[in-house]
């Protein structure tokens, strides 16, 4: 990034000098390599926002209000973050769609059976996260996919957990849209993608209109309006100057990532969880939330019996240990868990088994107040 900016830094697409050619490529380059990250057909079918959220929200908008309409109908599981949620409520009181919400199990499972029985001829799209932000639960994506497009749905896919920790493959999957964030993944704030078949996108309206989304703006003095024709995708979906340098950012992590290889990655997650829930497990004041088995990725839900989630972390982060509380941006999952709100440590490739020990000891100290 700091390379773009002392020696490239340029706008993008539209200029024949070298610093906009440089940038440009520089640009088209790292989604190039966002689309061989997670295995797109093309580099086309790889859109730049700002993360996750406006992702979904692209989706939500852009093919949601041009496909959606009253008597038609939306699948969201319970154990969605927020931003798989609000947009389709949102856009669901613009279309008059209805939302079908699957259950999930006292113990953090989507409920597979519910979920097929919910999926009608009338379920337009599903909306899903392949890992749950709250208690790392790995949906088959795969499997589940399979069963959408039986019945002639589509199917978004929240790869916000999922991307940065494990290897995804889109086509493998089979999915229609994934969506995923940059700062989850090592990479900077304010980036992130939304991967779409480009048969799909090629039949979306643009979210936002503005420059470099359109092909031509023509004024008709008869009719006094402008004619407005679109871009072809990715482009037509990046209106205005992009993030440029996260872009870049984001190939870069991507790059480490790929160099320590994300088998690896998820194979270190899942021995420091397993190494972690069997030490908490010898605190008789901890409770855990969802699976605890090893084959899920590196979060831990958890309370401390009389101590709120915000005194935990706060106490925590008085020993130098950063943890989150609160919902978690997942309410509707708390509220099957009974929860106000929880604790939750989570893991990635720089942790190791030295500073769960210490976090094992912090704990044991929370349980004597």
């Amino acid at each position: 990034m700091v390379n773009y900016y002392e020696n490239h830094n340029a706008n993008v697409h539209r200029g024949v000098h070298t610093l906009s050619l440089e940038a440009t490529e520089m640009y088209e380059k790292s989604r190039e390599h966002v689309a061989k990250f997670i295995n797109a057909k093309e580099s086309s079918e790889i859109i730049f926002v700002r993360g996750t959220t406006e992702a979904i929200n692209l989706i939500a908008y852009s093919w949601g209000l041009n496909n959606l309409k009253k008597g038609d109908e939306v699948l969201v599981s319970l154990m969605e973050h927020h931003s798989n949620i609000v947009p389709w409520e949102i856009t669901a009181k613009i279309c008059g769609f209805k939302i079908n919400y699957v259950n999930v199990t006292p113990d953090g499972i989507l409920d597979v059976k519910d979920f097929e029985n919910k999926l009608t001829s009338k379920t337009k799209i599903v909306c899903l996260s392949h890992v749950s932000n709250v208690t790392g639960m790995v949906n088959d994506i795969k499997r589940l996919s399979k069963i959408v497009h039986d019945h002639g749905a589509l199917i978004l896919v929240d790869g916000a957990q999922s991307v940065p920790h494990m290897k995804v493959d889109v086509q493998d999957l089979n999915v229609d849209f994934l969506a995923f964030s940059g700062h989850k993944m090592l990479g900077p704030t304010g980036i992130g993608v939304l991967y779409g078949k480009k048969a799909l996108l090629q039949k979306i309206s643009p979210f936002q209109g503005g420059g470099e989304m359109i092909k031509e703006v023509v004024f008709d003095s008869k009719n006094q309006r402008c004619n407005v024709s679109w871009n072809e995708p990715p482009w037509k979906f990046e209106a205005g100057t992009p993030n440029i340098e996260g872009a870049v950012g984001l190939a870069a992590a991507i790059n480490y990532l790929e160099q320590v290889g994300m088998d690896n990655i998820l194979t270190h997650e899942q021995v420091l969880t397993k190494y972690a829930i069997e030490g908490m497990k010898h605190l008789s004041k901890i409770s855990f939330y969802g699976p605890t088995d090893s084959s899920k990725c590196g979060i831990i839900p958890f309370s401390v019996a009389g101590l709120s989630s915000h005194d935990v972390a706060l106490l925590c982060d008085s020993y130098g240990i950063a943890i989150r509380s609160g919902y978690h941006c997942a309410q509707p999952l708390h509220q099957i868990f009974q929860l106000q709100s929880s604790a939750r440590a989570s893991f990635y490739l720089y942790n190791t088994t030295e500073e769960i020990d210490r976090f094992l000891e912090v704990l044991k100290e929370l349980q004597t107040l």
